[in-house]
């Protein structure tokens, strides 16, 4: 996709952005998330919303430019080898050999080549040179103006038609010309069969997307795949992949993200009943665990009442009073259930300290490790309470939370590739300048800064290592249910060493404690996973 200068200027749409022959390249995602991010700011597209420009549908431009070149190429390789040189010989013949330069040096001028915009060439210069693989640009730059006049036709690109107007072309007559002498050129070659639509010249079969579905991007792409994905299917590998894609960036571009959670939905218990090959393995009830009357304590909260109730001072786990112990078991429980017992993340208290609660602890879900914490006396302290209840006929209780890692926790510091992570933001809007919440010198940790003026929620964090020289922009934690949680981050379930990883936590879990409550367990179901994380297209 050729982009006009004054409109690179205009969205401050930077050279690294660009092939060498002066192409966006929007069939990049990623590009195209960045091109619609400045030309939204610059828009004013929060306060004007009829002019904000959809990243999707500038992907999905870009991709449909990459079939149409395909085809050219096809067509090339197939039926017409040096169709351009041939094409460019017809225009001189024409249209006059001074007008097509003329033509050609303004293209290259309103429309740059990298090499021209950086000033390493002139405009003359550039036509009289050639690609690295020998192709005169003259020739080169004859097919580039081919496929923005196919652009500036097509009027789903509206949109964002300011990008490559073709306007100060059209003030030459030559231009109307040479476009009028490509089609009479392209209707003396060979015919293309277009399957059910019959024959058809080259440059119709260009025109046949945007023909068939002439408002709607979504429509040429269906049109792409429905009728061209056998054809372009060796020349262009994962065009069908792509398609989906940009497809399903589309459909979730226009999915409405208005307040709350919607409507329930209407499950299909026939489709539920299908496992998949699945089938319950529940261990064996022992005769103790139907019988169990459960207790449950939030750690530090009872510890506090405690030490009021006590009048003394009660902040480790084996300083909780016989007395107590007592009084719990004579209440008829068998079970205590105590909340919030692991190391916590140092990011998380961090966070809740730098927006205004200096009184906060971290959650209790953000965890650095599944180690007793420190500051309730370590693995004495709990064995000290496990014994003193046990002798009581109470049984201890905790949490395994398989999705709940801090974002400064063990694991991301040491396994970074456990996660599900970018080697850069997911959105060009994304910056990472505040504090650094790791109190580990080998990384660098920061949420995202929009986060601590409440104008966003950010998916990801960032990760630097020390050591490495590596950035990670890893995603946060989330079940699915609702907004990532921002001091977590989210384990790749897909990996076998983090299945592992995992499955010996919860074995060690299990060790110390004869009832665990799993939380957000459906993060471990593969069919979770793939709906959440790797939906199908």
């Amino acid at each position: 996709m050729h982009v006009f200068r004054p409109a690179r200027s205009r969205y401050r749409l930077f050279t690294k952005l660009f092939k060498p022959r002066g192409t966006l390249d929007a069939a990049d995602l990623k590009v195209s998330a960045t091109v619609a991010h400045h030309m939204n700011e610059v828009r004013d597209a929060a306060r004007f919303p009829e002019s904000a420009v959809s990243a999707g549908e500038l992907y999905a431009a870009g991709i449909i430019e990459e079939v149409l070149r395909a085809v050219v190429g096809l067509y090339e390789e197939e039926n017409e080898p040096q169709l351009f040189d041939k094409a460019l010989h017809h225009l001189n013949d024409n249209v006059g050999g001074e007008e097509v330069d003329g033509l050609l040096g303004d293209f290259t001028g309103a429309f740059p080549p990298v090499a021209v915009l950086e000033e390493l060439l002139s405009v003359v210069q550039y036509l009289d040179s050639a690609d690295e693989d020998g192709t005169p640009h003259r020739e080169g730059s004859l097919e580039e103006l081919l496929m923005l006049r196919l652009g500036n036709e097509n009027p789903a690109n509206v949109r964002f038609r300011e990008l490559f107007d073709d306007a100060p072309l059209e003030a030459r007559e030559s231009y109307d010309e040479a476009i009028e002498a490509l089609e009479s050129f392209f209707e003396d070659l060979d015919p293309v069969e277009a399957g059910s639509e019959g024959s058809m010249n080259l440059l119709e079969l260009l025109r046949a997307p945007a023909a068939a579905s002439p408002t709607s991007l979504e429509g040429q792409l269906r049109y792409v795949k429905e009728n061209w994905t056998d054809l372009l299917s060796d020349r262009f590998p994962g065009l069908l992949d792509r398609i989906l894609r940009a497809t399903d960036v589309l459909v979730e571009e226009r999915k409405d993200g208005g307040l709350g959670f919607g409507p329930p939905p209407i499950l299909d218990a026939a489709a539920l009943a299908g496992g998949g090959g699945e089938y319950e393995r529940f261990s064996q009830d022992s005769s103790w665990m139907p019988q169990v009357v459960l207790l449950a304590k939030s750690t530090y909260v009872w510890l506090h009442q405690l030490s009021r109730d006590y009048e003394r001072e009660i902040v480790r786990l084996d300083q909780v009073p016989d007395q107590e112990l007592d009084r719990i078991a004579a209440a008829g429980f068998t079970g205590l259930w105590l909340i919030g017992l692991w190391e916590r993340s140092t990011a998380s208290r961090t966070i809740k300290h730098m927006r205004g609660d200096p009184d906060a602890v971290a959650s209790a879900y953000a965890l650095y490790d599944y180690m007793i914490a420190h500051d309730l006396g370590g693995e004495e302290a709990y064995e000290n309470l496990r014994n003193r209840a046990w002798e009581r006929g109470i049984r201890l209780a905790s949490d395994m939370v398989p999705n709940h890692v801090g974002i400064d926790g063990r694991w991301v510091v040491e396994h970074p590739h456990w996660f599900l992570s970018l080697d850069h933001p997911p959105y060009p809007g994304y910056s990472f300048t505040g504090a650094d919440l790791s109190h580990d010198d080998r990384v660098t940790v920061q949420i995202e800064d929009h986060y601590w003026d409440g104008t966003d929620a950010a998916v990801v964090f960032k990760r630097y290592d020390h050591q490495t020289g590596e950035t990670r922009y890893i995603y946060h934690g989330n079940d699915g249910t609702a907004m990532p949680w921002n001091d977590t981050a989210q384990l790749n379930y897909l990996e076998a060493e983090v299945r592992e990883g995992v499955i010996q936590t919860i074995l060690h879990v299990a060790r110390k404690f004869p009832i665990i409550r799993f939380d957000a367990a459906m993060t471990l179901a593969k069919r979770h996973i793939r709906r959440l994380w790797f939906p199908a297209p």
